[in-house]
């Protein structure tokens, strides 16, 4: 048997290689998935859909996103070589039966003669932290909706919808929604949602350029910029600082070009982190001082784990 003390004392646990999808929408909407309040990890939190790599279902990152944003939302990123639109009916037996992987990924897209859209664009790296017990290293990834997307009926901008997969009658998810970064960030500081640091941190770069309800071939333009950019490979690894709690009793978490971590003097790369029950944050502030489109300091950053 092996109690906390002697886990412990095996060092950090190997995070799981894991991706995670951001879907934007025509109207600048993100799509996020609640997760179940009583899941293992990230109980009750607002994160984008996506999950652990699966060996036998996916072979590239990118595809553990498709499929995870598949079975989590219902949004299918595949291209149909006749055009055919599959009905609801079929979309929902098919999630749930790759959920339960009595379907390979793969083999529900070969009967429907569909082609996974793999046209995303890297959008960071991040490790979950040392003293967390279940880690991932999740690669982000962002894309934006195609039209020839497969939304559930009625299920494209911001609104709630429960078709969700039930094969073991605990649901890792309770709910999907479209929902626009500013108003995101509005409903986390207003405690309607909550929200993790890599989240909180990505939808307040997105917030800085997906301006207004239309998305234009601009806004398109400087999120792809971004995403092959610097920005797009930075792997971030947070830290908590040495010094402890901030004057206010937040945590202060650090990631690589901060000052404290390889980055220029007075280089700030870092949340204020105030943490709830179960770790859940219920306040984040984030300290950034540097254009990630043009000083982004590479050097400091690990390099890009690859599949």
């Amino acid at each position: 048997m092996t109690t906390k003390a002697s886990a412990q004392s095996l060092g950090p646990s190997i995070p799981r290689p894991s991706a995670s999808l951001i879907v934007v929408n025509s109207h600048n909407e993100i799509l996020f998935v609640h997760r179940n309040p009583h899941a293992q990890s990230f109980g009750g939190v607002y994160v984008f859909p996506g999950g652990n790599y699966d060996a036998k279902q996916d072979d590239s990152y990118r595809m553990t996103a498709i499929r995870e944003t598949f079975e989590e939302s219902g949004v299918l990123l595949a291209s149909s070589q006749t055009r055919t639109q599959l009905s609801d009916a079929i979309l929902d037996a098919s999630r749930e039966s790759i959920h339960a992987q009595r379907l390979m990924f793969r083999e529900f897209l070969r009967q429907h003669n569909l082609t996974a859209d793999l046209d995303l664009f890297p959008f960071t790296e991040w490790v979950t932290p040392p003293p967390v017990p279940r880690r991932f290293h999740t690669r982000f990834y962002i894309s934006f909706l195609p039209a020839s997307s497969s939304p559930p009926s009625g299920f494209s901008q911001g609104t709630a919808q429960h078709r969700l997969p039930t094969p073991d009658g605990g649901l890792e998810v309770v709910a999907a929604r479209f929902i626009h970064p500013l108003n995101a960030l509005s409903e986390f500081r207003s405690s309607k949602i909550t929200l993790m640091p890599p989240q909180y941190y990505l939808i307040s770069t997105l917030a800085g350029i997906l301006h207004g309800r239309c998305t234009t071939p601009e806004q398109r333009a400087r999120v792809h910029e971004l995403a092959t950019g610097a920005f797009g490979r930075m792997v971030i690894n947070p830290r908590a600082h040495s010094a402890g709690l901030d004057q206010d009793g937040r945590t202060v978490l650090t990631y690589e070009g901060d000052e404290t971590r390889g980055g220029s003097k007075g280089r700030l790369h870092r949340s204020l982190v105030r943490f709830g029950r179960k770790g859940i944050p219920t306040e984040i502030v984030l300290l950034r001082n540097f254009d990630v489109f043009t000083e982004i300091e590479s050097h400091a950053f690990s390099g890009q784990a690859k599949l």
